[in-house]
């Protein structure tokens, strides 16, 4: 106690702060509650706090309901992630609302930093908070400690649950259970069975990008069409952006494989997500579900996307780099230089007062002689010429490398695992007449029953290593009588065609050809995918 002096006369505190002089004036009371997923078991939680809380203020005369704020499905760890509670804390700064209930700290927040952040806050406006279960009310002296130290345990514990739950992550990843987010993936839907279905019309649209993309064409142009044709998105949507189809290209789910913790929580509070860079372990899951892509196509758009995207040098010789991928010219990319290795570069040329299209070495370009002091520069109308005569070149004596080339793979593909089948059902039926032979001894009676029985034991267990060995060959004579399929159908197709290209076409020209180099100012040599070389004089 105190000790005043004699003229001072001490007017006592009200003993509940919260308690107005008025007697008449209702408490604007609201409540808020929370739980931390959307489990039903934890939407039964949910449903009966709104319950609880609703009684509780009306049961009370100096209490008046003010609003319940329920946030279901969300983490307590960020404010800015919960809704309701923000809306709350609007009403309070709005003076609608003079006393705010909860059930514990941790539903308040799991933040320490936010917690008494939003409690100095809801203090400087004169309205309390009550925890209910550490029996806190905010507007006593000595508060903000217990709420420091009773915050301080919620935040352990929000970081305990996080660690638990990314090791349970972990544990399934290594078990390979995927799990997918099918609204973000376009060409698949949850089957029946719960595994992953395509949809063969997106899945259409998934190999249309693929398509046009080894066929050269640049992401935004393929955005561009698909925009034209009004394609969806895994989003239903019909406009597609450079983004969408990067991110198609490089989903190793479309090839049935699951890359999993592609991106990792930094930590529980402020719930950064970071992309995996070799930080934590990954999983990959080969084979998981039935593909869209086959692993062929997958693999050379990797292998494009790769060389599209990073700015390396061409040869060892290189001095410059190559700059962004550009779908418009597919010299761009093919044409190189003879001398140095770097690639040429199309430019406005203007000599003699009058300007004109050509190609020049980048490294002659940007650098001068100093690093590459033989390369020609070339008109772009002669060097387009000279690669027309040399793709019709090769496109006349197609007939006779279509021939060889279909021989070649049918006598592969005819030799591949047949003997091996024939020898393994000839001795199949060696084993069923073995298998004959011992049930007319037993017929007999004039054998050991005992001996009979190791007989066909034997007899069974060659049987079944056969059959699984014959169901191997014959699935993969199935894929290579496939393949002869197609085969045989593109041959058809170039044995019949009479093409002549009359016109410069980059896409064609990207299909074609694999590399063009400029060996002087009067000849090209021109590699075509395949290996097949024809030199092309520029007139």
């Amino acid at each position: 106690m105190i000790q005043t002096a004699p003229n001072v006369k001490v007017i006592p505190a009200v003993i509940n702060p919260l308690e107005s002089t008025n007697k008449y004036k209702q408490l604007r009371v609201a409540a808020y509650c929370r739980v931390s997923t959307d489990q039903e078991e934890q939407q039964n939680s949910y449903n009966v706090q709104i319950m609880y809380y609703t009684d509780l203020i009306n049961r009370k005369k100096e209490w008046t309901l003010a609003g319940i704020f329920a946030d279901e499905g969300i983490s307590g760890t960020q404010a800015k992630k919960r809704p309701e509670f923000l809306k709350m804390i609007r009403m309070c700064k709005k003076q609608k609302i003079d006393l705010v209930i909860t059930k514990s700290i941790s539903r308040f927040a799991r933040n320490t930093v936010d917690c008494l952040e939003y409690v100095r806050q809801l203090k400087g406006l004169g309205i309390g908070v009550i925890f209910e279960k550490e029996n806190i009310n905010t507007l006593t002296m000595t508060s903000e400690f217990m709420i420091a130290l009773h915050g301080s345990f919620a935040q352990a514990e929000s970081e305990s649950i996080s660690k638990n739950v990314s090791w349970g992550k972990q544990k399934a990843f290594a078990e390979g259970k995927v799990s997918f987010q099918y609204k973000h993936l376009l060409g698949y839907r949850k089957g029946e069975d719960g595994k992953p279905e395509i949809v063969p019309e997106e899945a259409e649209t998934v190999r249309m990008i693929y398509d046009l993309f080894l066929d050269g064409y640049s992401m935004t142009d393929i955005a561009k069409r698909l925009t034209l044709l009004e394609r969806k998105t895994a989003h239903g949507k019909t406009e597609w952006h450079r983004e969408i189809i990067r991110s198609i290209l490089k989903n190793e789910k479309y090839v049935g494989d699951a890359l999993l913790q592609k991106s990792f929580t930094v930590d529980c509070i402020s719930k950064k997500v970071k992309k995996n860079n070799g930080e934590r372990p990954m999983y990959l899951v080969t084979d998981h579900h039935e593909p869209i892509i086959d692993r062929d196509t997958y693999n050379r758009a990797q292998q494009e996307l790769a060389r599209r995207t990073s700015k390396r040098k061409i040869s060892d010789k290189t001095i410059t780099e190559q700059g962004k991928y550009t779908s418009k010219y597919a010299l761009s990319e093919l044409l190189i230089c003879g001398n140095c290795g770097t690639p040429y570069r199309r430019t406005t040329w203007a000599a003699r007062g009058k300007k004109q299209i050509v190609w020049r070495c980048i490294s002659r370009l940007e650098h001068g002689t100093k690093y590459c002091s033989q390369s020609p520069t070339i008109n772009e109308d002669k060097l387009h010429k000279a690669i027309l005569q040399a793709v019709n070149e090769y496109l006349g004596c197609r007939d006779e490398i279509a021939k060889i080339l279909k021989a070649n793979i049918g006598s592969v593909l005819e030799c591949q695992g047949q003997q091996e089948i024939l020898n393994l059902e000839k001795r199949l039926k060696e084993l069923n007449k073995a298998r004959n032979n011992l049930i007319s001894l037993i017929a007999s009676g004039g054998c050991d029953e005992d001996k009979l029985d190791s007989e066909f034991a034997k007899i069974f267990n060659e049987e079944q290593a056969i059959n699984i060995r014959l169901t191997e060959l014959k699935q993969k004579a199935k894929i290579s009588a496939d393949t002869q399929n197609r085969i045989d159908s593109a041959m058809e197709l170039i044995e019949k065609e009479k093409f002549k290209l009359e016109i410069f076409d980059n896409i064609i020209i990207r299909k074609l050809i694999e590399c063009v180099k400029v060996i002087s100012k009067e000849e090209l040599l021109i590699i075509f995918k395949g290996g097949v070389e024809v030199r092309a004089k520029i007139e």
